[in-house]
């Protein structure tokens, strides 16, 4: 493998700015060695630096190093560093080449089995990485990294592509609550969150991406580094006092454009409050309890500017719903210390207690306003899913901004229909009907013994929920297990 040595190393950087060695400091010596470093770059990504004639060649790979022979991962090769980098960790500066942290993810010796220049097959011995691998040429400076040996965790499952959200059951504080751990009703959007390779993506619960929507936990990734986790949580926005508003948060949730949401970005500020961990660096924690995948997500350390693990608190439910109360948050879930999870399930290991009634609710149609809102839309003719089909609940009439008013008109125009998608009672005269696609959330005072709304007030919508799945919730008791 032909090479210019330390010219194109030294060409790109200013010694009398970056703390990285200037090289000729140090002398080959007999051994093989290698190191890995984690590279905090604009790019997260994985330096592998071996050890050959007075140099260390280097490959950038920005998936890390493949621990199953399945996967080969990209290893673009860079230019020779110095030898004294093989103990290099530190911070470039910003503004220099390759500017972020700089931290030794591993480091020890290698075998070389065959070194060419296309081709390169060894065997590493180090704290972290063990086995045989092979790196080759595909095109110019691209090469990819295979593991010849069998998977480094032989139990090692697949990360699941896709989790659908565990549910929680609507219920009043249980009686045993000692076996329950509790904690707040965060009123946002619930995220699941894929990380790998230092990039995360996220899905809403009806499994759609919302990636794009919420740039700022791409850093999230970052401080993963090479660790492959799925977490569940939920994404909220706060207001002044530090409490989550729903309707705060609406206009970053159904953004389209990347330069919509960078606009947002600066006046909606989102927090991803994350509260489970279900998959940990090739294992799924789902059939461990509460409290041991809780642990495990405690011990990732995960405190960042829009990223936090909340606490819970086990026992004494009443205190803690009160104090949700005085402090004006949506309720209380309480989650038994022994439950698995359970992905979609609402078996009751999970229950919701709320301060007030909420629920989201169908739009099967509209009625004009009168008056102050004449040319506009009046209130909203919503519904939830029975066996038999929609079922009408009452209209929804307040809590209705110009903007959230022409934003419904517009969503709801191109759905209308000539006959009702309600069975049985029917909204009054007057109503134009749509196909029930659109759900909205609804907070209201209770529900009339023919299961109609009392004083429903529109609190956002929630493109995150599959209309189908909108049925009418029932406060339940929760027998002691």
């Amino acid at each position: 493998m032909s090479r210019p040595k330390l010219r194109e190393y030294k060409k790109k950087r200013d010694f009398r700015a970056t703390p990285e060695p200037s090289g000729g400091g140090r002398q080959a010596t007999s051994g093989e060695r290698f190191v890995i470093h984690e590279h905090h770059a604009r790019s997260l990504h994985w330096d592998l630096r071996l050890e050959r004639d007075g140099v260390l060649v280097s490959w950038a790979v920005p998936k890390g190093i493949p621990t199953d022979p399945k996967r080969n991962h990209l290893a673009v090769h860079v230019e020779d560093h110095p030898l004294e980098y093989i103990d290099f960790d530190g911070e470039i500066p910003e503004g220099e080449y390759g500017a972020g942290k700089v931290r030794i993810w591993d480091h020890g010796t290698y075998e070389p089995q065959k070194w060419r220049d296309d081709e390169v097959i060894l065997t590493f011995h180090g704290e972290r990485l063990q086995g045989k691998y092979a790196l080759f040429q595909t095109k110019g400076k691209n090469w990819m990294i295979h593991r010849m040996d069998p998977p480094a965790d032989p139990g090692e499952e697949p990360m699941p592509e896709h989790v659908v959200p565990m549910l929680a059951r609507l219920s009043k504080l249980p009686r045993n609550d000692a076996d329950y751990a509790f904690e707040i009703k965060w009123d946002g959007v619930r995220t699941i969150l894929y990380g790998e390779g230092g990039r995360v993506r996220l899905e809403s619960r009806n499994l759609r991406e919302v990636t794009r929507q919420y740039p700022e936990l791409r850093a999230l990734g970052r401080e993963l580094g090479s660790r492959r986790v799925i977490l569940d949580g939920e994404i909220v926005a706060l207001d002044e006092q530090g409490r989550p508003d729903f309707q705060r948060l609406q206009p970053r949730m159904h953004l389209e454009s990347e330069a919509a949401v960078r606009r947002r970005m600066a006046d909606t500020p989102i927090v991803y409050m994350i509260f489970d961990l279900l998959y940990l660096d090739g294992h799924s924690t789902m059939p461990l309890a509460f409290h041991e995948r809780h642990k495990l997500l405690d011990g990732l350390r995960l405190e960042g500017p829009h990223w936090r693990v909340p606490s819970y608190h086990v026992g004494d439910g009443k205190a803690m719903l009160e104090a949700s109360k005085e402090q004006e948050l949506e309720g209380v879930i309480a989650k038994r210390l022994d439950s698995r999870y359970e992905p979609g399930g609402r078996s009751g290991a999970w229950l919701k207690i709320k301060n007030h009634l909420r629920q989201e609710l169908v739009v099967g149609a509209w009625l004009p306003g009168k008056g102050g809102r004449s040319g506009t839309l009046g209130s909203l003719a919503v519904g939830f899913y029975d066996d038999k089909g929609l079922v009408y609940a009452g209209n929804v009439g307040t809590g209705f901004t110009e903007r959230t008013l022409d934003d419904l008109r517009r969503r709801l125009e191109p759905l209308q229909r000539s006959d009702s998608p309600f069975v049985g009672r029917q909204p009054p005269k007057g109503t134009v009907f749509v196909e029930p696609r659109l759900v909205v959330e609804v907070e209201f005072r209770g529900w009339t013994r023919t299961r109609t709304l009392r004083q429903a007030a529109f609190k956002g919508l929630r493109d995150d929920k599959d209309p189908r799945d909108v049925i009418f919730e029932e406060t339940q008791e929760v027998a002691d297990a």
